[in-house]
Order: structure tokens, then C-alpha cells, then sequence
């Protein structure tokens, strides 16, 4: 039996069916807010260090709630973190851009959308350090969950609390 290239392509075809429908039934079960009907689909780009597994469900988050997220697993993101203006006291493991604003650490998907949606004149979002219960630092192999703050960091460096999670 032969098996053309129409059907290697209508196979292709019901498995990315089906691999968009499982990641948005995981996401729905999660309470995640994929992009919906007519909200625009941002583009996410995150460098990182190519071995880090708290970044790749950081990213699996981001890509949960709709973002398409591009990333650059080199060196890390130390060299990201510079040229986008963010001090080394907000660091974390990986560093993004999204829609012309910095992002670094655990930033939830629900703060970008927000920032997205509002614009303020700001630099971007820092989740400093690496809180347990952050995304990406959540799930049974964390075990428990920190306290911790989403910080907008604004253009002449400083910042203010943008999110509270208790």
C-alpha cells in the first residue's frame, strides 16, 4: 500500500488539530486565557541558557495563554538583560521582549497582557529572583509557593509594584 502526499498531509493536518486542541484544553483547564476571537497573538522573544527547565515552563505558560514565543537558548540572558536596560538587582534566569517592552523572570501572562493593553512609559515587568509559585516555578515539584511581586520598571530605572500574588 502507497501513501500519497495527500494523505501525509491530511494526517499532518489532524495532528496539529489535535495538538492545538489538547494545548487549549490544558490551558482552559489551567484557567488559562488563550488569545481569543480578534485579541491580537504577540510574539514573544526570550533568551535564556539552552538547559534551563524552569524557562521551558516558563515559555509552555506564555504559549498556554496565547503568546508565540521565539527563543534563543545561547549563553543565557545576561547580554539581553544589558541592552534592554534592566539592572542585574532585578535578574533572573532568562530575559524577554514582547511589543517593544522588556520582560525578566516569572512574569505571568495575565501582567503582559495588561501591560500590552494599558502601554504605560515604562522599560517592562521584573519578577526578581525566582519565587516558588511564579510560572515556570510552579506545580508539584516546586512544593510550595512564595510571596512575591510583579515590579513595572520604569524608564530612569526604578520601580513600582505593578502585581501582588499572596
Amino acid at each position: 500500500m502507497q501513501i500519497t502526499s495527500i494523505e501525509v498531509r491530511a494526517g499532518l493536518a489532524r495532528r496539529r488539530l489535535l495538538a492545538g486542541g489538547a494545548a487549549w484544553a490544558l490551558a482552559a483547564a489551567a484557567g488559562a486565557k488563550p488569545a481569543g476571537p480578534g485579541e491580537e497573538v504577540h510574539r514573544v522573544q526570550v533568551w535564556k541558557g539552552p538547559a534551563c527547565a524552569c524557562c521551558k515552563d516558563w515559555i509552555a505558560h506564555l504559549e498556554a495563554h496565547g503568546f508565540q514565543v521565539v527563543s534563543v537558548s545561547d549563553s543565557g540572558n545576561t547580554e539581553a538583560r544589558k541592552r534592554l536596560g534592566i539592572d542585574l538587582k532585578y535578574g533572573s534566569c532568562h530575559t524577554a521582549l514582547v511589543g517593544g517592552y522588556a520582560l525578566e523572570g516569572h512574569v505571568p501572562a495575565s501582567d503582559i497582557r495588561r501591560l500590552l493593553r494599558e502601554r504605560p512609559k515604562a522599560i517592562g515587568l521584573v519578577v526578581p529572583a525566582m519565587p516558588l509559585g511564579s510560572p515556570g516555578m510552579d506545580g508539584p515539584a516546586y512544593g510550595r509557593k512564595q510571596p512575591y511581586d510583579v515590579l513595572l520598571l520604569a524608564q530612569d530605572g526604578s520601580a513600582r509594584v505593578y502585581q501582588s500574588y499572596r
